[in-house]
């Protein structure tokens, strides 16, 4: 659980010290918000979905049966983020999705007589990034590392490392590919146990993610 997790593998500093003193003013600041944060990944976990470790739920709007989604471990969902449920929703492992984004899984046929619904699942691979107030329409996979910017109404797929802004978006760049973080671990509830790693501890931590992926160890 993020409880046990956060206490085996919190910072130590030395008792009575201005940093130990910092550090649990920190912890008990940032409590009620670490509450919340665990008693949402419960909630979600309850209703169905498929939860990792250490993923951060802000306020969501969750429509539709909660076990189409599925989200990876140490992912990062904003407030206010609307996952419209009529198909899977699959989020990957350290994604970051911000507040107000809009997962439509699923929409309306223009051309229908009847206006049929359309519903096609959604996939955000890992290390993705979607900012502020976009929409990701039915049908969309975005790819490992990719960006899609602040605003952006996304309707076709992403490919991997690509930064994609705009109405429709479009590709206008491409993201460094040596991914090492965990965006939870930035998230002031988690970083007041954990602690901010250094820049070698990112890099070591990169190393061992793609020693793993690539089935070298």
């Amino acid at each position: 659980m993020t409880l046990i997790y956060l206490w085996r593998n919190r910072e130590r500093p030395a008792p009575l010290s201005k940093r130990w003193i910092k550090v649990w003013a920190k912890r008990v600041f940032n409590l009620p918000g670490l509450l919340n944060i665990t008693l949402r990944r419960l909630r979600y976990k309850f209703k169905g979905a498929t939860v990792g470790k250490l993923v951060a739920f802000g306020r969501i709007d969750l429509h539709g049966t909660a076990k189409r989604l599925t989200v990876g471990e140490r992912s990062f969902i904003g407030s206010n983020v609307n996952l419209a449920l009529h198909e899977k929703i699959v989020i990957g492992n350290r994604v970051v999705i911000n507040n107000n984004v809009q997962l439509l899984a699923g929409s309306h046929d223009t051309q229908d007589s009847a206006w049929q619904m359309i519903a096609k699942p959604i996939v955000i691979k890992d290390y993705a990034w979607v900012a502020y107030n976009a929409i990701i329409l039915p049908g969309v996979t975005i790819g490992k590392g990719a960006v899609v910017g602040a605003g952006a109404v996304v309707s076709r797929a992403v490919p991997d490392y690509a930064v994609v802004v705009g109405n429709p978006a479009k590709i206008v760049g491409q993201r460094n590919r040596e991914l090492s973080y965990s965006p939870v671990d930035l998230c002031a509830p988690f970083e007041a146990w954990l602690g901010t790693p250094t820049k070698q501890e990112m890099i070591n931590e990169q190393i061992n993610d793609n020693c793993i992926e690539d089935k070298l160890c």
